[in-house]
């Protein structure tokens, strides 16, 4: 299976965010590059610690809402077992009406946790459109690739190697214009060792191309795909399949393959397992309580399924990740571990009171305990039902008293009522 992603995200939410990750990622590959070092594999690691530091904000919010649910968790647990079997109407509105107070009495919402994974997702989306296309958003490494491209002579789309070789990683189609440039070069950033051996025996003279500092292109390029002895741009099973089928690779290359996507799924897997020991405990009788243990089980056996098909550098990219996410959730344990819960309650209170203070609410006070919080709610709700229950008297008694002016004398349905009607009808608007 060879994913197809061709030149940059140009989408109004990821394209910017793609932008800009490429441009650290650029950055990171020209300092690497100084030191003599030219290696896509190890920018792939360095971009990841520098995004999970820029993301270590919303990871130390999702922790402190955790440590939160550990303390609230009982509650919502017996709010649940108060209402289990009742779905009706009444029922479920108070059902959330006290899930909401327990919230609002810590200071949180019941969108707290929600809000960090929403504003990750772009992020995350963004992230593997990098990886997946390198030389498109790290104009650093496009230009070995440039180099090659504007070598190719005239009419080189026609060639029948070439045109073996976009066949072969199924880029054939209208949709595929090889007069540009980034096409060419996602072609040519998908192509094995063999692959490129046959594109210079039909071109040989770019054998020959060597690139700024003297170096020849084609082994430069070979160079920085190269981290420990797998090119990220193969996927796991091609390069498993490519060995079996006598095509290419070594037994050494084969375990190195092999082991990315068992790495990436052992990883994960740890990781979850180490961020569970600070999420809240689970009732079993819980709804979703049982959802909840099978994804942390199968997310890192679908990271392994996954891994097999997609680029080796994405699972480079998720075991850096994860390891990161290890280390820093050691951290981050030992740290709330220490923290005084009260302390934690009222720096949440306090900004919490802040955004209502905005809104021209109430502040709320800290201890407050649910059955007070829910007290006030409902005596809210009861408030604004009665002026909704007053405005529909007043519409009901505005119909009767226009129905019983329409049939005043006359039996109500008959003919000469409904004359009457009318009469009165145009009695009333000539008098206005």
């Amino acid at each position: 299976m060879d994913l197809i992603v061709l030149t940059k995200n140009s989408g109004a939410i990821l394209g910017p965010i793609a932008e800009v990750f490429g441009f650290i990622m650029d950055w990171l590959f020209m300092m690497t590059s100084k030191v003599g070092i030219l290696n896509i594999g190890l920018c792939i690691i360095l971009f990841t610690i520098v995004t999970r530091l820029l993301l270590f904000p919303i990871t130390v919010k999702q922790q402190k809402t955790s440590k939160l649910m550990n303390v609230m968790q009982p509650e919502l647990n017996a709010i649940q077992k108060k209402y289990k079997g009742k779905d009706d109407q009444k029922s479920l509105m108070m059902m959330q009406a006290e899930t909401k107070a327990v919230y609002e009495k810590y200071g949180t919402s019941m969108m707290g946790g929600c809000l960090p994974l929403l504003i990750q997702m772009p992020i995350l989306f963004a992230l593997y459109r990098v990886i997946y296309n390198i030389p498109a958003y790290v104009s650093s490494v496009k230009n070995y690739f440039e180099l090659i491209v504007n070598a190719l002579p005239a009419g080189f789309q026609s060639n029948a190697v070439f045109t073996a070789l976009t066949e072969a990683h199924k880029m054939v189609g209208d949709r595929f214009d090889y007069t540009e440039v980034n096409t060419v070069i996602d072609l040519l950033y998908k192509l094995t060792d063999k692959q490129w051996q046959e594109l210079l025996t039909a071109f040989p003279h770019l054998a020959d191309i060597t690139a700024s500092n003297g170096e020849n292109v084609v082994n430069a390029i070979s160079r920085l795909q190269n981290f420990c002895g797998v090119n990220i741009a193969y996927t796991p099973m091609t390069i498993i399949m490519d060995y079996f089928s006598g095509t290419s690779g070594s037994i050494m290359v084969v375990l190195a393959a092999l082991a990315i996507p068992l790495l990436a799924g052992l990883s994960q897997w740890f990781s979850s397992r180490l961020m569970m020991a600070n999420q809240p405990k689970q009732d079993p009788d819980a709804p979703g309580a049982g959802m909840i243990n099978q994804m942390n089980v199968m997310m890192p056996l679908m990271s392994v399924f996954f891994c097999f098909t997609f680029a080796s550098g994405i699972g480079i990219y998720w075991i850096a990740q994860s390891v990161i996410m290890i280390i820093q959730q050691y951290v981050l344990n030992a740290y709330f571990n220490k923290v005084d819960i009260d302390v934690l309650i009222q720096k949440n209170m306090e900004k919490a009171n802040k955004k209502r203070a905005k809104r021209g609410l109430p502040p709320e006070r800290m201890g407050r305990s649910a059955s007070e919080t829910l007290k006030m709610m409902q005596e809210k709700e009861s408030r604004e039902e009665e002026k909704r229950m007053e405005k529909l008297a007043k519409t009901k008694a505005i119909v009767e008293d226009s129905t019983e002016y329409y049939n005043r004398d006359a039996k109500p349905g008959s003919l000469a009522s409904k004359a009457a009607m009318v009469q009165k009808y145009n009695e009333r608007n000539s008098k206005r």
